[in-house]
């Protein structure tokens, strides 16, 4: 899966299912090299189009063009979070940012989460938003059905026993006796587990909006 799109301009072959992702794959052609690869499909786009790749490109879905030479307003998709490391950011299926601002060499975008963080504005990202967005509105139907992806059943902590789950033991049907945490004792509601020294930490201008 390329996730750099280096300088080029590929035409798509054709959009594919991927078992691998939620969103949908798209098979490309270099125009430059005739090299096949797969991209991160973008909505809207078919069979027969050309994506181009460079520092200035047309503001069209599926173009990639670093963050610097983007309109504010726009949506994007599959962004560097490092210079050339190639797209980290807002790869689901639906998923794009939008440009908010520049400040000093670094563009504000606006995540899915609500989060506002600061990216260098060197970084690519790729116009448009990802495909296959109706995919969060899948109706599961059976249990038989995750059961196909390989999802085993859960069973609950307070079904166990004391060994098993701090949740575990009691007389009848008791409901734990104590605030919902993991099998290994962690806090499963309203704890932050997030490195707040994460080197990424200080590019973060809001945090997203807690539930």
């Amino acid at each position: 899966m390329d996730f750099k799109r280096q300088p080029a301009d590929l035409e798509v072959q054709r959009i594919e299912y991927d078992p691998n992702r939620n969103a949908h794959i798209a098979l490309v052609k270099s125009q430059q090299t005739q090299e096949f690869s797969y991209i991160l499909a973008p909505d809207t786009v078919k069979p027969g189009d050309v994506l181009q790749s460079g520092d200035r490109v047309d503001i069209r879905v599926g173009n990639t063009l670093k963050l610097k030479n983007a309109p504010i307003g726009l949506s994007v998709h599959n962004i560097e979070l490092k210079i050339g490391k190639g797209g980290q950011m807002a790869r689901a299926a639906g998923a794009w940012a939008q440009i908010m601002g520049r400040d000093s060499g670094y563009i504000l975008l606006k995540l899915p989460s609500g989060e506002v963080r600061k990216v260098h504005g060197e970084c690519r990202a790729t116009v448009g938003i990802v495909s296959n967005g109706d995919v969060k509105n899948e109706r599961i139907a059976k249990a038989g059905r995750n059961r196909w992806k390989g999802w085993r059943p859960s069973v609950r902590g307070v079904a166990m026993n004391p060994i098993d789950h701090p949740h575990g033991g009691g007389e009848g049907k008791t409901s734990g006796g104590r605030h919902p945490v993991t099998p290994w004792g962690q806090p499963t509601k309203g704890y932050k587990t997030r490195n707040r020294k994460k080197w990424s930490g200080k590019m973060i201008v809001s945090r997203r909006k807690s539930s």
